[in-house]
């Protein structure tokens, strides 16, 4: 049996069983204050609890009936007034109704039927059975039966198409403000993108990156076999991987003090040999001779610049 005990140090109680009381004559230690003490005087048994005696709800009538009628009975043979009829008969036999049948044991395995509702009350002293977890549930699915039904959910297929034809619009933009790049790194798309651009009356022209396009060599002299004529040779290169637009060159003449003379911007139809073509481009990693043969008109320059651009 256990119990509780107290230390007589720090007023700590705790469970212990009768069988550590027993093992070293009542001498324990304190899991709070670690004194040993005797815990006899202070130990203190844990009571029982009581049991209660519950009725069985579920009992059938007639076997409460059954034993009432044997206590009966057995009453009835001590004193010797002969067989007692039972109260539930009894009340059948008063109110002249036909005596039912019983059973010596209940049957659990069919469930007790349902009355209906206009059916006649039982008889005096008759005990109501109490209904069965099925005839619940059948009853509980009665009522819902009754209420009506919820709305219907709220529609999704408008939202989806919305959202559907707004996924459309963001690439129809996308496809508008990056054609240029779409059309140079996936040139199979540049068909399709030309054509969309005539429905909005926009064109899809070749990139004009001038990171990727410069002037590989330069060099200005004057021509012996003309006087005031000066020949201007340039280099240019597309390191892009993808064909690029020509861009335009601008030439200044400086004198001895790095003061410009003149100035003239050269358009891709001013430099381009014949054998080039403008709407083509320059072809990815290809160069481009420049020669071109300029009348100075007594300038004489003695320096120059020369950077390309493209119009914006």
């Amino acid at each position: 049996m256990s119990g509780t005990t107290l230390c007589p140090h720090c007023n700590t109680r705790f469970k212990i069983d009768a069988e550590q009381l027993e093992a070293h004559h009542g001498m324990v230690r304190c899991g709070h204050c670690l004194q040993a003490f005797d815990a006899r005087p202070g130990y203190i048994p844990d009571q029982p609890n009581p049991q209660l005696e519950l009725l069985i709800l579920n009992e059938p009538a007639e076997a409460a009936a059954e034993a009432a009628a044997a206590e009966e009975t057995t009453s009835a043979e001590g004193t010797g007034l002969g067989e007692a009829i039972p109260p539930a008969d009894e009340a059948a036999a008063q109110a002249g109704l036909p005596e039912t049948p019983r059973n010596d044991l209940p049957d659990f395995d069919q469930p007790a039927a349902v009355e209906p509702e206009n059916e006649a009350p039982q008889a005096a002293g008759t005990v109501a059975k109490p209904l069965t977890l099925a005839e619940q549930v059948a009853i509980v699915q009665d009522e819902d039966e009754g209420i009506p039904p919820s709305a219907p959910a709220y529609r999704r297929w408008p939202w989806a198409v919305a959202a559907f034809l707004l996924l459309l619009v963001l690439l129809a933009q996308a496809a508008y403000f990056f054609r240029v790049d779409l059309a140079a790194r996936l040139p199979g798309l540049k068909p399709a993108l030309t054509g969309y651009c005539k429905l909005l009356g926009c064109s899809v022209p070749l990139p004009q990156r001038t990171d990727l396009m410069s002037i590989e060599s330069s060099d200005l002299e004057a021509d012996p076999a003309h006087e005031n004529q000066i020949n201007l040779n340039a280099l240019l290169r597309n390191r892009a991987s993808y064909p690029q637009a020509f861009p335009n060159l601008e030439l200044t003449l400086n004198d001895t003090q790095d003061k410009p003379l003149a100035r003239r911007i050269f358009k891709p139809k001013d430099y381009l040999p014949p054998h080039e073509n403008e709407p083509t481009g320059l072809l990815p990693n290809h160069e481009l001779v420049v020669k071109l043969h300029l009348n100075t008109n007594d300038l004489r320059p003695t320096g120059y610049r020369l950077v390309l651009f493209y119009q914006q």
